[in-house]
């Protein structure tokens, strides 16, 4: 599976002991690399990152991922592991969009939808949904257009609008896009939910050069983005991104080349390929 694009999951203190969980949970997965400060795992073939540190804030539901299942037995398993130490956002039940559904926040603050359904065009078993509210509310389909114009090999594949009654028809209930191939879902929300996008969850893009680097940053940063630091920045909308080389966990774990790779990656804000290639 292309692992160009994957989620940084801010578990301070716990990332051994949630990628533990989150292997036994899910099943069908591995460590692929592990140090005091990160754990990445394959889950169904995709990454995911677990960060020990860094940003100050910690996970809330405006970032979920949507895990799809095409039996009801497997949704139901992963909703009692899950909600063990966590708490439903939307308990397990029948749903007019899914036979078999729960929202549930676990015990190390990730937010899971678990849906039962036929396999469409999302062919990933996990795809992060992001959720505008407060003053993003009803910024969902201008940042879908946003995304999929920036991002290359990029497919809106469909968006979907609140009824009558249900929310603001102008807002979107459901949409999927893909960028880089990957798939990733959105909506709004006018529910006065008193959280939103926080960098404690934030998405890595691998890229194979400068100028793709450049291309990345620049577009996310312009009109009202900033950057962070370390490859890390914050789009206009609030949400977090890492632009970073597609070797750069290769360099990181070469115990000759860790500590100058880190120390020229402390100094810099958007990442400059050759000279942590080089370093």
């Amino acid at each position: 599976m292309n692992n160009s694009i994957y989620p940084c999951l801010t578990i301070k203190g716990k990332i051994a002991e949630a990628a533990d969980f989150y292997l036994d949970t899910f099943g069908d997965g591995s460590i692929t690399s592990s140090n005091p400060i990160v754990i990445t795992l394959k889950l169904s073939g995709q990454q995911f990152m677990l960060l020990n540190d860094g940003p100050a804030s910690t996970p809330n539901p405006s970032i979920s991922f949507m895990v799809l299942s095409e039996n009801e037995a497997d949704t139901e398993a992963y909703y009692h592991k899950l909600i063990q130490g966590g708490s439903a956002l939307m308990p397990l039940d029948k749903y007019p969009w899914s036979p078999k559904y729960a929202w549930v926040h676990d015990q190390f603050g990730i937010s899971w939808q678990l849906y039962t359904g036929a396999k469409n065009d999302a062919s990933q078993k996990f795809c992060p949904t992001l959720m505008f509210t407060g003053d993003k509310a009803g910024k969902a389909e201008e940042a879908v257009h946003f995304y999929t114009d920036l991002f290359e090999d990029s497919t809106l594949q469909g968006i979907l609008k609140y009824s009558e009654g249900e929310d603001n028809t102008n807002f979107v209930k459901h949409s999927q896009f893909k960028i880089k191939q990957f798939v990733t879902m959105a909506m709004d929300s006018s529910a006065d939910h008193g959280f939103g996008f926080v960098d404690a969850i934030s998405l890595v893009v691998n890229c194979k050069d400068q100028a793709e680097i450049d291309r990345y940053w620049d577009g996310l940063v312009a009109d009202g983005g900033h950057e962070v630091a370390c490859g890390w920045l914050v789009d206009k909308y609030g949400v977090s991104w890492q632009i970073v080389p597609d070797k750069l966990g290769q360099w990181m774990s070469d115990p000759a080349k860790f500590q100058r790779v880190l120390n020229a990656l402390m100094k810099m804000k958007k990442l400059i390929y050759t000279e942590l290639e080089n370093a």
